[in-house]
């Protein structure tokens, strides 16, 4: 079931091939920020929740105001993003922990610790899953790891590299393992690319996809 480190680095090379390959460097943003802004990805499409997160950071300047806001106000500026009622109610929860835990609202401490100490900081705030945990380590930390998004879950199930049931975690370590850490970001983007145009949950385009011969759908 677990693939060659050889087979891995045949996909991202094809991958990459296909559809170019991404700029070398990502962008970086504050813990808190893109904890945010994760939480408001969730089941929506990145437009959308990045249009919900401008349109929360328009109306509330500082996370504090987000904490001590009503959550009907913070659901009419997240509307943008779907599950509004949830989401604020989840942002809310969240801010609130981090404050009660560091006296502000503020991940800086998460620099100080290793990635296996972050990680379990993270997912052990209320609805922190291994795909935002990682998100908060790559996007804002710079560590190198690789989160699993659905498309990523997906293809790598495909591939039958991890069990039909297997959580995103198995997929991630299957990548993580098998990648160099330079790869990584890279991957995570060409496989979302992968899972959106070509390798997509309903009606996959496996005439067209890049890495057909290395896939037992194929």
């Amino acid at each position: 079931m677990a693939p060659q480190k050889s087979t891995v680095n045949a996909v991202y090379r094809r991958l990459a091939a296909h559809y170019g390959r991404p700029a070398p460097t990502h962008p970086r943003g504050k813990p808190v920020d893109v904890l945010v802004e994760t939480i408001l990805s969730q089941h929506t499409s990145d437009t959308n929740s990045h249009r919900a997160f401008l349109s929360l950071r328009r109306a509330f300047p500082r996370w504090e105001d987000v904490r001590t806001a009503p959550p009907r106000r913070i659901e009419a500026a997240i509307r943008a993003g779907g599950l509004a009622r949830q989401k604020s109610r989840r942002i809310k929860e969240v801010l609130a922990i981090i404050k009660e835990r560091e006296g502000r609202i503020s991940l800086a401490r998460l620099n100080r610790m290793s990635d296996d100490e972050a990680y379990t900081y993270l997912t052990s705030l209320p609805g922190v899953g291994d795909k935002t945990a990682c998100c908060i380590l790559l996007f804002a930390l710079g560590r190198t790891v690789m989160p699993v998004d659905t498309h990523i879950h997906r293809i790598t199930r495909r591939l039958e590299w991890i069990p039909t049931k297997a959580p995103p975690a198995h997929a991630r370590a299957v990548w993580e393992k098998c990648l160099s850490p330079d790869k990584l970001y890279h991957a995570h983007v060409l496989l979302i690319a992968h899972g959106r145009r070509t390798c997509t949950a309903r009606n996959p385009a496996c005439g067209a996809c890049p890495i057909r011969r290395l896939c037992p759908m194929g």
